[in-house]
């Protein structure tokens, strides 16, 4: 079973503070760092490092070479990402205060302009028993969604950044949903809690996260691992990640749920979003030392 992943690809030029901003507010930051980062380009890391086979289709500037040596040495294909001449690698301005909480501006550049032919091509060969992993950081999400539900693959969208009309357009198409808390409620309030899709993935932060089978109605809950986080930045990017790499392992949705909460703890202990992916060899010493 193979992963594929209609993502963005960021660089993180993360600064980390005492505080966030306020309003109006100048202050000073006490460090500077850049790293591999875009919901897609995370999501796409964890995966491959949960040991899934992960094709990422997306786009980038011609320039940046090490984002795409950072991607293969997480064991990620990119074969499929067009390398675009008149845009630029998207970005990312993350500000980190001290207790691991993140505001982030995002600028989508070739994220957002990945040729039409180039997506149909790349997905020929997704069919039953492969996943398609989106979020709402890409051109192109209702075309591909579509095209792999067609295939018969399952399609597993992150509505994130939130947009209701972005997610509208989807969600015919959509196998699982994966949102935070704020993002289900704006969900139900829009479209009611019956939502068209198999299963509900909502994710809690310390809180934990739970899984509902919306065929069936069962729900299951996994707590988060109490860690002390310096960086929550990509935190939930890993446990999707995570999650998708145990369904393409053929787990049953406790087990995947186990191991993405893990690893998800193991993640938000680093600084870094992508660049902090744990390996399974990691998420499992980790889980063996709370048994």
């Amino acid at each position: 079973m193979t992963i594929y992943n209609l993502g963005s690809i960021n660089i993180d030029h993360v600064y980390r503070l005492a505080s966030l901003p306020r309003s109006g507010e100048t202050i000073h930051s006490r460090d500077l760092s850049h790293g591999l980062g875009g919901k897609g380009a995370n999501q796409s890391v964890a995966a491959a490092r949960a040991g899934a086979r992960v094709v990422h289709l997306g786009a980038m500037g011609t320039a940046d070479d090490w984002v795409l040596d950072r991607l293969a040495q997480a064991g990620v294909e990119t074969d499929h990402i067009a390398r675009l001449p008149h845009q630029v690698t998207g970005h990312a301005i993350i500000l980190v205060e001290t207790g691991g909480e993140n505001s982030i501006i995002l600028h989508g550049g070739a994220n957002q302009s990945l040729p039409d032919e180039t997506l149909v091509r790349h997905l020929t060969g997704i069919g039953p028993g492969d996943i398609l992993l989106m979020q709402n950081e890409t051109n192109l999400q209702p075309e591909a969604a579509a095209q792999a539900r067609a295939a018969g693959a399952t399609v597993i969208y992150s509505a994130a950044p939130f947009e209701i009309e972005a997610l509208r357009v989807v969600l015919p198409h959509i196998s699982i949903l994966s949102v935070n808390e704020v993002e289900a409620a704006e969900a139900f309030a829009a479209f009611g809690e019956d939502l068209p899709v198999q299963g509900l993935l909502v994710t809690r932060g310390a809180a934990g996260a739970e899984y509902r089978d919306l065929s069936t109605g069962e729900t299951f809950r996994q707590p988060a691992y109490p860690v002390e986080a310096l960086d929550t930045t990509g935190a939930g990017d890993c446990f999707t990640g995570w999650f998708a790499a145990g369904l393409a392992r053929g787990e049953d949705i406790p087990t995947a749920l186990r191991h993405a909460a893990a690893a998800a703890a193991v993640q938000v202990t680093r600084h870094g979003a992508g660049d902090a992916m744990p390996d399974r060899a990691e998420v499992i010493a980790f889980l063996g030392s709370r048994d």
